[in-house]
């Protein structure tokens, strides 16, 4: 009986899921041509409608286990005004959405602790910066979070978890499938993006599914499994990336791992308060190796000028 009304429920998801992201599409489509949606309709490709992970986001706070789903509303929600906000600078220099996400993801944490996760809410929602980042290019979030979900289930069925709230630990994995699924032609296809409400959702629900099979262990070993899986997916992309403007040539795994991890802006942000001007030019062909060019590219530094401002700035990390 259980497991005939989860059956009922996904199928509702489903439906819930693909009508909703056509609807949504045509909708901000109309409005976005019009030009009434700003940063929610930017000029990509003739103009795309953004923040369509505003389909996912709501089926996730209503289907997702009882007070876990109040996570990803919370971060969802700051994620939608960072969508809207987008890079409109604040009074203290730092863009309005980067701030609005970041609030988002401290309340996170603070609610994961209230909610009995203890430190593994840190790290639920550290989990934004990857998924974040995967939403680069068509499609491949979806990718992550579908692979990424199959991965949970079988962890599931191996650690023998138990039920979450009378459901089967399997049933979250198995709602995020469907529900990234049947959101995810149009996004393969470059019609549609998730935006931060959708990646950013995806992104809490999967750290409570790696969370839900064992707890804290499982959470960061997925979770690092994330981040070079997101990596791979990414890797042609972020080496034209790494050509053209960074400057980083020849890029290894550890760079585009690196460029996960601690890429967009609040990565920045932190390389900009610990770094300030300084640009380390890393030659050791071991931290090359393990990402270290890109984790220190500082962007704020004048090091990328003339090559008089390089030989002033750089540091070595190869002891010379």
């Amino acid at each position: 009986m259980l497991y005939t009304g989860m059956i009922e429920a996904f199928i509702i998801v489903f439906i819930l899921s693909a009508v909703g992201s056509l609807v949504l599409n045509m909708v901000f489509r109309f409005f976005g041509k019009k030009g009434y949606l700003g940063n929610l309709y930017p000029n990509v490709r003739g103009g795309i409608p953004r923040a369509i992970g505003l389909v996912p986001f709501i089926i996730l706070c209503f289907f997702f286990l009882p007070k876990y789903n109040t996570l990803v509303l919370i971060m969802g929600l700051f994620a939608f005004f960072d969508d809207v906000l987008g890079r409109t600078p604040s009074p203290i220099g730092i863009e309005w959405g980067q701030i609005s996400r970041g609030v988002g993801m401290l309340f996170v944490m603070i609610a994961g602790f209230y909610f009995g996760f203890g430190i593994s809410s840190i790290f639920i929602a550290l989990l934004v910066q990857p998924i974040n980042i995967s939403d680069m290019q068509p499609g491949s979030t979806c990718m992550v979070t579908v692979i990424m979900s199959v991965v949970t289930i079988i962890c599931m069925l191996i650690a023998g978890s138990p039920q979450v709230s009378e459901l089967p630990a399997i049933y979250t994995p198995l709602l995020l499938i469907i529900v990234c699924i049947a959101y995810s032609p149009l996004d393969f296809a470059g019609k549609i993006m998730l935006g931060e409400v959708g990646n950013h959702s995806f992104a809490i629900a999967l750290g409570i599914c790696f969370y839900l099979i064992g707890g804290f262990w499982w959470l960061i070993v997925l979770s690092f499994v994330t981040v070079c899986l997101t990596a791979f997916v990414r890797r042609s992309t972020l080496k034209i990336f790494f050509n053209q403007r960074l400057g980083i040539l020849n890029p290894t795994f550890g760079d585009f791992f690196m460029d996960v991890l601690t890429g967009g802006g609040l990565g920045d942000l932190f390389r900009r308060i610990i770094l300030k001007t300084k640009q380390y030019d890393v030659e050791n062909p071991f931290l090359i190796k393990l990402g270290f060019r890109r984790l220190l590219y500082n962007p704020y530094a004048p090091t990328h000028g003339s090559n008089e401002q390089n030989n002033a700035y750089k540091v070595r990390l190869d002891g010379s």
